[in-house]
């Protein structure tokens, strides 16, 4: 007679903190355990779910990454870069001192399209009412294409972002000095993260967060803080996958005279057609054709 030895059942948590190959991971009964990986194994981002196996007092070791219901990455022709794991939406912060990047924005925006991740864009700083009132006239653009735009000062009132916070696991992703930190602060008084004034003269923040971290803000909603970013490659797009992202062509794709349009000069394009026409803007073409030579 055999006896089948139990099998043992590993613990399951979230990683709430990712310093590199080092992370936190948050059990269900909210103890903090500090992991690593084994070996060089990587591709663990904030927001995952893992087995892991306790090897001392708080210390374990990542065994299994658990499956994901989205992930969101930038790429370039050497690296994948995961900002985050498991999220439902992506808060995009822009301010307009220091002024934004509307290629970053465009970016940004394809990579929440082609990860299925809904995307709301947050003007941050709108205190400052002659600089955002110039700024909300250039992202009319995309509150008229369906995104949602909300000007805020979350030095003043944060509250309302709060409904859209509801239920979500949102990631913050922006330049530096946008003021993400200073939302988390706002939402999350007890939380204190460090700040730093943007500068003036290179019209630029400066780097406080270092690594992405995931906050309860109740049973409910999460939100997880990443550092600042200058640039969002996409290199792990195909052509086709970003001229889908951008929403405003998806009524004219399949409808070009060739199947492997690119929507740049070729004749009897009815993406072009359709920029002609006034269906879709100018700006967006141009973020387009510059994407997908430079993905």
């Amino acid at each position: 007679m055999f006896i089948l030895a139990a099998v043992q059942t590993l613990p399951e948590g979230q990683i709430t903190a990712s310093y590199g190959r080092r992370f936190t991971v948050e059990l269900a009964d909210g103890s903090l355990i500090a992991c690593v990986t084994r070996g060089k194994k990587g591709g663990i981002a904030c927001g995952d779910r893992v087995q892991i196996k306790i090897t001392g007092p708080d210390q374990g070791v990542i065994e299994a990454n658990l499956p994901r219901s989205s992930l969101l990455y930038r790429s370039d022709a050497f690296r994948e870069k995961i900002i985050a794991a498991n999220v439902t939406q992506i808060i995009l912060v822009l301010a307009a001192v220091p002024s934004f990047y509307e290629e970053l924005v465009n970016r940004c925006l394809v990579a929440a399209e082609s990860a299925k991740i809904k995307a709301l864009i947050v003007l941050n700083k709108a205190d400052l009412q002659a600089e955002t009132a110039l700024a909300l006239e250039k992202l009319a653009l995309y509150r008229d294409l369906g995104y949602s735009l909300l000007p805020l000062s979350a030095h003043q009132d944060v509250s309302p972002l709060m409904p859209f916070l509801q239920g979500e696991t949102s990631v913050l992703v922006g330049q530096s000095g946008m003021g993400k930190s200073s939302i988390i602060n706002a939402l999350l008084p007890g939380v204190k993260i460090e700040t730093r004034e943007i500068s003036t003269t290179l019209d630029s923040g400066k780097h406080t967060t270092t690594h992405a971290r995931l906050y309860h803000l109740n049973p409910d909603s999460n939100i997880i803080d990443s550092p600042g970013l200058q640039e969002f490659g996409l290199h792990h797009l195909k052509p086709e996958d970003i001229d889908h992202a951008f929403i405003e062509f998806r009524p004219y794709l399949g409808k070009c005279k060739f199947n492997n349009c690119r929507h740049l000069s070729e004749p009897e394009c009815a993406v072009l057609a359709a920029v002609r026409a006034g269906g879709i803007n100018p700006r967006r073409l141009a973020s387009y054709q510059k994407l997908i030579g430079k993905v």
